[in-house]
């Protein structure tokens, strides 16, 4: 399976549309990344593709990727040092176990979408929109092999 036929056109329009949502009230940025299989440590794969996003970059370091690995059904959340300085040691945790609650029911758009849209929620507690607010990264899904 390529990783860009993972999700229905659709499915990536509800994904993007989380993403945006997500972003309205928060300086903060989300990507979402899916490759086809990830050899090796999860985490580690997600940092090096939050780097290569160049997600480090942003003004405040309030990024957050959620990256998948669908052949291996492997998923991590990676947040920048801006966001994991405000928020509980086990927030990531505790988003990806509601996540995996949708994703043994198939769920796996609404899983995502469900963890974007907390991911916003705690972005824009701790880095509310500002008024020169610019959209740092880009909000479609993006692709790996």
């Amino acid at each position: 399976m390529k990783a860009k036929t993972f999700f229905k056109p659709e499915e990536l329009i509800l994904i993007t549309d989380a993403i945006r949502e997500a972003e309205l009230n928060t300086s903060g940025e989300i990507r979402v990344h899916v490759e086809s299989s990830c050899k090796g440590d999860v985490l580690d794969r997600a940092a090096h593709i939050f780097q290569k996003l160049k997600m480090h970059k942003t003004a405040l370091r309030n990024g957050v990727l959620f990256y998948f690995a669908a052949m291996d059904k492997k998923f991590a959340i990676l947040g920048d040092i801006g966001i994991n300085a405000k928020v509980s040691p086990d927030f990531w945790n505790d988003v990806k176990e509601i996540m995996k609650g949708d994703f043994a029911k198939g769920n796996l758009t609404e899983g995502l979408v469900q963890g974007i849209l907390m991911a916003g929620q705690h972005l824009k507690l701790h880095f509310p929109h500002s008024e020169n607010d610019v959209n740092e990264l880009p909000d479609e899904v993006s692709f790996g092999k």
